[in-house]
Parts: C-alpha cells; structure tokens; sequence
C-alpha cells in the first residue's frame, strides 16, 4: 500500500512539473525572441508534442490558441479524477 502511495506522489509531481513547462512555454510563445532562445527550443520538444494533439483538434480563435488551457484541464482531470481512482481501486486489493 505504501508503494501505491509512492507512485501516485511521483506521478503527482511529474503531472504537476509538466504542467508548469506547458504554462512557461505558453507565456514563452508571446515573446518570440524568447522562445527562439535555448530554453525555448528545449521547452518546445518536451511540451509540443503533447500541445500538437490539441491544436490538431482546437483551432485558434481569432489567433489565439486555446490548446495548452484544454491541455492542461486534460492533465488536471487525469491527476485528480483518473489517477486518484485508479490507485484507489487498486489499494482495495492490497
């Protein structure tokens, strides 16, 4: 039971992290010379490979781009609903 409990806060975290990359790399994108800088470019492969999904889907609005918000209520509701049920469901049989 204590291992579940391990891995859900590892898993908390790194959610947690990558959702701050995706807020920095936002806020990196309105200033282009930023994002051009090196770690803009290091920010840009980690982040929009999970952004490019959502911007495939959502397009921007009067050139605003509303994918990283859905992005991140995507990773809110997977670390508070998803996850917290599964380890929930599996502490039943430990």
């Amino acid at each position: 039971m204590q291992a579940l409990l391990v891995i859900y806060q590892i898993v908390n975290t790194v959610i947690y992290i990558y959702s701050l990359l995706i807020v920095i790399y936002t806020l990196l994108t309105w200033v282009p010379r930023l994002l051009n800088s090196a770690i803009g470019r290091i920010l840009a492969k980690i982040v929009e490979p999970y952004l490019g999904w959502f911007e495939r889907i959502i397009p921007p609005i009067a050139g605003i781009s509303f994918a990283p918000v859905v992005a991140l209520l995507v990773l809110y509701l997977i670390n508070n609903y998803a996850l917290r049920g599964i380890i929930l469901f599996l502490m039943r049989f430990v």
